[in-house]
C-alpha cells in the first residue's frame, strides 16, 4: 500500500514573492520621486502620499528604542515568517483560504525586513485622514500584513463554524 501524496500549498509563496517586489519598488519610487515629511494630496481630504519612516512597528511601537528593536523587529519576522511556511507545508495547495493569508503576512514582514536592513527604518508613504484625524503612515508591505491577518482571523472563525456544524451534523 502507498500512501497518496497530495500536493502543499508551498507554491502560494509566489504570492509573498510578489507582494515583496511590489513592496520594494513603491519604495523605490518614493525614495526616488516623493520629498521628506511633505503631503501630496491624491484624494483631498481623504489619501496623500507622505514619505516618512519608522524605526519601529505598528504605530511606530518601539521606535526610540535605541536601535535593538532592528534586530528584534527582524528575528521576530523571519520567526513568523519561518512558522507560516512550515504551515503552508502542511496545508493542501487548494486550501487559498489558508496559504493566501499567510503568504500575505510573509511578504509583508519580509519586505519591511528588507527595508530595516538596507535603510535602519521602514519606508512609510501611505497616509489617510479624515479633517485632521490622521492615522499612521503605512506601506504596501503593512497593507498586506493587516490584509493576511485579517484573513487568518475571519477564515478561522469561519472555518471553525464550518467544522462546528459539521460535527453537529453527523
Amino acid at each position: 500500500m502507498t500512501a497518496t501524496h497530495k500536493p502543499n500549498a508551498l507554491p502560494w509563496l509566489l504570492v509573498s514573492v510578489l507582494v515583496i517586489v511590489l513592496d520594494q519598488l513603491t519604495k523605490w519610487w518614493v525614495l526616488t520621486s516623493l520629498p521628506e515629511y511633505t503631503a501630496i494630496p491624491v484624494i483631498e481630504g481623504f489619501w496623500n502620499w507622505y514619505r516618512t519612516y519608522n524605526t519601529g512597528a505598528a504605530f511606530s511601537f518601539l521606535a526610540d528604542a535605541g536601535g535593538w528593536q532592528k534586530w528584534f523587529f527582524t528575528a521576530l519576522a523571519f520567526g513568523i515568517s519561518g512558522l507560516l511556511a512550515w504551515w503552508l507545508a502542511r496545508t493542501p495547495r487548494s486550501d487559498w483560504r489558508t496559504a493566501l493569508p499567510f503568504a500575505l503576512v510573509i511578504g509583508g514582514a519580509l519586505g519591511n525586513v528588507i527595508d530595516r536592513q538596507l535603510h535602519g527604518h521602514v519606508v512609510d508613504f501611505i497616509q489617510w485622514h479624515w479633517r485632521d484625524h490622521y492615522w499612521p503612515a503605512f506601506n504596501l508591505a503593512d497593507s498586506a500584513i493587516v490584509g493576511g491577518a485579517i484573513g487568518i482571523a475571519l477564515f478561522g472563525l469561519l472555518g471553525a463554524r464550518n467544522e462546528k456544524r459539521e460535527t453537529r451534523n453527523e
